[in-house]
């Protein structure tokens, strides 16, 4: 019988999916990967979408059973959790990081982003409140030009 992988290891195998929306993060640094658990045989996986619609996941499950299979793991229970609903205060710090160095200004309690991503400049200005998903708004910075996109607080 081949020993079951710890859950740290299990941990550290979906710190390598990236989010397939923004591949720059993982799923455990978006916090979507609420809980995994051994049960007998089968490992429990518990997802919290970022929000009930995502049309991203199916991919996402997709993503983490081939990841876990790849590990060796054949038992799987994917399990959906809805409530409490995702926010944005479950990204982690190094996901924070990760997304301001693919430019992406990570969520902060203000209405907008702190400052741009790029150069740094605190003069920004919202171009949409809509953004290439619908977890980001465009932004652009007054100082370099650039636009950007600001994952919103949810």
């Amino acid at each position: 019988m081949v020993a079951q992988p710890s859950t740290d290891e299990i941990w550290a195998v979906l710190a390598r999916v990236p989010d397939p929306e923004i591949p720059a993060i993982s799923l455990t640094d978006l916090g979507i990967i609420r809980d995994i658990a051994w049960e007998g045989e089968t490992l429990a996986v518990t997802v919290t979408p970022t929000y009930s619609g995502c049309p991203a996941t199916s991919l996402i499950n997709f993503e983490i059973e081939t990841a876990l299979r790849e590990a060796g793991i054949e038992r799987i229970d994917l399990r959906r959790q809805l409530a409490p609903p995702w926010t944005t205060d479950w990204l982690s710090q190094e996901g924070r990081a990760k997304l301001e160095a693919y430019g992406i200004a990570p969520p902060t309690a203000a209405r907008g982003p702190e400052k741009c991503p790029r150069c740094g400049s605190t003069h920004v200005e919202r171009i949409s409140q809509f953004g290439s998903t619908p977890c980001k708004a465009q932004w652009r910075c007054k100082e370099c030009r650039e636009p950007f996109d600001y994952f919103k607080c949810i």
